[in-house]
This record gives structure tokens, C-alpha cells and sequence, in this order.
């Protein structure tokens, strides 16, 4: 074979595989275009982080003298907790309400974004508590609430 005929022959290869080639690039184009390629980029974000406040990790522990709850909350600020008692159950909820705007002067893109999310974890106490006595405190990212045992009152037999 002659290369000439070599080369013939790989050029025909070449076009035969432009079509496909030609039809990736249209896709391509098209997915990078503004309407496009903003919904796609939404759909990613959502799926990097679908839901950062999702239920949380709570570990519960008992001394002698008190029970002690922690709940790992990275990333959460301390007036995003609330804690509810009542009888005997600990709920424990977050509320994230996030706002994200952006601003791209030069292609004049102005997207407003606001995120609502909600998560809780409810931890049944052996007996109802006393609120009074109980303490919670939050650093770092890590939650720790305090029960003391309550002493009952010891009776005499006469």
C-alpha cells in the first residue's frame, strides 16, 4: 500500500467518525450555554450538599451523678438550636434559613437563592426531669446538655 493510499484511507476514517465528533461538539455547545448551563450548575450544587443540617449524631452517657447528651452540630450557630423538654423526652432542633445571592456585573446575572432547613432529634429520658436543674452549653460545634440525677427522698419505717 502506497502512502498515499495510507493516507486515503485514514482520512476516510477520520470523516467517518466526524459525525459523531460534530454531534459531541453541538452537545458541548449547548450545554455551556447560559440558560443551560445555570440549571445544570443548580442541579451539581444540590447534590454536593443536599442537606448539611440532615440528622445529626447524639450520644448519650451516664455518671454516677448526672446524664449527659451531646449532639455534634459543625457548622451550626448556637441561636439556630432550640431544646425542648418535656416529661420525660429531649427534643433537640435545628433551623438553618440560609440567603445566597449573586452578582455578576458584567454579564448582568443576579440570582437569589434562600434555603429553609429543618432537622431534630428526639432523645427518650428514663424519667420526667425537673427543667430547673438542667444545663446546656455549646462550643465548637459540639452540643452537651447536663440532666443531674435527682435524689428521692429516703423514708424511714417507724
Amino acid at each position: 500500500m502506497s502512502s498515499q493510499q495510507q493516507g486515503d484511507s485514514q482520512k476516510g476514517k477520520k470523516n467517518k467518525s466526524e459525525p459523531f465528533g460534530e454531534l459531541m461538539k453541538t452537545m458541548n455547545d449547548f450545554l455551556q450555554e447560559k440558560p443551560v448551563k445555570g440549571f445544570l450548575q443548580t442541579i451539581d450544587d444540590f447534590f454536593k450538599n443536599p442537606f448539611p443540617v440532615a440528622p445529626f449524631h447524639v450520644e448519650t452517657r451516664e455518671t454516677d451523678k448526672e446524664m449527659i447528651i451531646t449532639a455534634e452540630l459543625p457548622g451550626i450557630k448556637k441561636d439556630q438550636i432550640h431544646i425542648d423538654l418535656k416529661g420525660n423526652y429531649l427534643n433537640i432542633s435545628v433551623q438553618q434559613n440560609e440567603l445566597l445571592k449573586e452578582e455578576d456585573d458584567h454579564n448582568q446575572i443576579y440570582r437569589k437563592r434562600q434555603f429553609l432547613q429543618h432537622a431534630s432529634r428526639t432523645i427518650a429520658l428514663p424519667r420526667p426531669v425537673n427543667e430547673k436543674f438542667v444545663k446546656a452549653a455549646y462550643r465548637d460545634g459540639l452540643l452537651e446538655i447536663k440532666i443531674p440525677h435527682e435524689k428521692g427522698k429516703i423514708i424511714e419505717i417507724e
